[in-house]
């Protein structure tokens, strides 16, 4: 191959960290013709092999090279929904790209800036919908709960989807900021289920709002759970409840779908400091840093207890921080949070070395018994999140046997993602399989959908 993976234009890193425009864009249709003229079209392609919904990559590409750009759209939305928020936010590089063959002595294809270029340049066709008589409830509207939504819509069920906050998205919303997944195109990607009939209701928290039963009882024929994992992991240690700390969760919650980053008054203000520690070394953790020099944090710097290679976040993610002046400290591990006035003053970590691996393959962090102080005023978590009890709990509370593991996680069937309630179904953050993501959310969301439809026809 002579011709080189072809790169999208990226926001100026300096202007860039004053604004929450997106920071790639797109590719130009003549660099859209290059990168797909690169693509070998095996005849077993591992691409399509290693996408957790997979998505016809090597017809979509070829509909590109025979210029037919609605094909390839028409291609991708067979299977996906979502291909303006997967070309975005979807860890290719483990997944597609990672399995291309051309990556093997050279660069992956660039799936998932065609996929967005795709995406962002068709619309979803609409289709004749022969009504089944069924009704399915879907609660949240995450990357599961609308991939569903979408799948058993085009079957003909009546969907009706449950969401708990005042706006429609989940974790794609609330979670990822509009520099990486700008809102014209999350937005869009929920008027075309709109467009197909999908229904959908706001401020509804199920478990509260209304109740598993209560749905039973109103005529749902099928119940999807996709209420994301929405309580934050914390560190336990001392001073964590002090002003001026924050899960990742709250923090980008605030900014990403409060407002709080605007000027002016908004519901929930956030106090902006002068020097930010996150903790972590995820995507989320990259997300809140990367929100947090937005914000207007003079110093902000990402703690994590092993090294940059251990790093859990997407390289991306990592190089972008970087650029827009991220510090990272590594080998560092919380001990405890000091106050001055109930707030934020400093923060003693113990610095790790690397031991053997752990379960995860990753070496183990282990401490040297030295102690380091980091001057901040400001503290944010991104451990992970758990899931809500809600709805396990107001599920036992009517007599319905909703069964979870220890950590709260909903039990399901691996291959049809039901329950231990029979008709209900769970997947995404709340059932979680394999990494967390959307794309694997989404790949959780069809399963359970071509169940109900089994379920439903028979």
């Amino acid at each position: 191959m002579t011709e080189q993976r072809q790169r999208v234009n990226e926001q100026d890193k300096i202007k860039r960290r004053s604004n929450f425009e997106a920071v790639e864009s797109n590719f130009t249709p003549e660099q859209m013709k290059k990168e797909a003229s690169r693509c070998l079209h095996c005849k077993n392609p591992r691409c399509v092999q290693g996408c957790p919904v997979n998505i016809q990559i090597p017809e979509f590409i070829q509909a590109l090279k025979d210029d037919d750009l609605e094909k390839a759209g028409e291609i991708i939305r067979q299977t996906s929904m979502l291909p303006s928020v997967c070309g975005r936010v979807c860890p290719q590089e483990r997944q597609c790209e990672g399995n291309c063959i051309l990556g093997i002595k050279g660069e992956a294809i660039a799936i998932g800036a065609l996929e967005r270029y795709i995406g962002d340049n068709t619309r979803a066709k609409k289709s004749e919908i022969k009504p089944s008589g069924k009704k399915v409830a879907i609660v949240g509207s995450g990357c599961a709960g609308i991939t569903a939504a979408a799948d058993l819509r085009k079957a003909g069920h009546e969907v009706v989807v449950f969401e708990a906050l005042h706006k429609l998205g989940g974790v794609l919303r609330y979670g990822i900021p509009p520099f990486r997944l700008p809102r014209t195109f999350l937005d869009r990607e929920i008027s075309n289920l709109k467009e197909m009939g999908v229904e959908f209701h706001t401020n509804v928290i199920v478990g509260k709002s209304i109740t598993l039963k209560q749905l039973k009882d109103d005529g749902f024929d099928a119940i999807f759970i996709s209420s994301g994992a929405g309580f934050p992991k914390m560190m336990n240690i001392p001073g964590e409840n002090l002003n001026g700390v924050y899960s990742a969760n709250e923090f980008l919650t605030r900014v990403n779908l409060m407002g709080a980053a605007c000027s002016g008054d908004c519901a929930t203000p956030l106090r902006v400091g002068k020097k930010a520690a996150i903790i972590g070394g995820g995507n989320v953790a990259m997300d809140a840093a990367r929100t947090a020099v937005r914000v207007g944090f003079e110093e902000v710097s990402i703690l994590y207890r092993r090294t940059e290679k251990e790093l859990p976040a997407r390289l991306e993610e990592i190089r972008h921080a970087k650029e827009e002046g991220v510090q990272f400290k590594l080998l560092r591990a919380p001990v405890e949070i000091f106050e001055k006035d109930g707030y934020v003053a400093d923060m003693k970590f113990e610095v790790m070395e690397l031991g053997e691996p752990d379960s995860s393959g990753r070496r183990r962090p282990v401490g040297t018994g030295e102690f380091v102080i980091e001057d901040v005023d400001t503290v944010i978590v991104a451990l992970g999140t758990n899931p809500n009890p809600i709805i396990q709990s107001s599920a036992q509370a009517d007599g319905l046997k909703l069964e979870t593991d220890k950590k709260g996680y909903i039990v399901v069937d691996s291959e049809t993602r039901e329950t231990s309630i029979p008709c209900v179904f769970a997947g995404g953050d709340v059932a979680p399989v394999g990494e967390s993501n959307a794309i694997n959310a989404m790949g959780a969301g069809k399963k359970a959908a071509k169940a109900i439809n089994d379920l439903l026809r028979n």
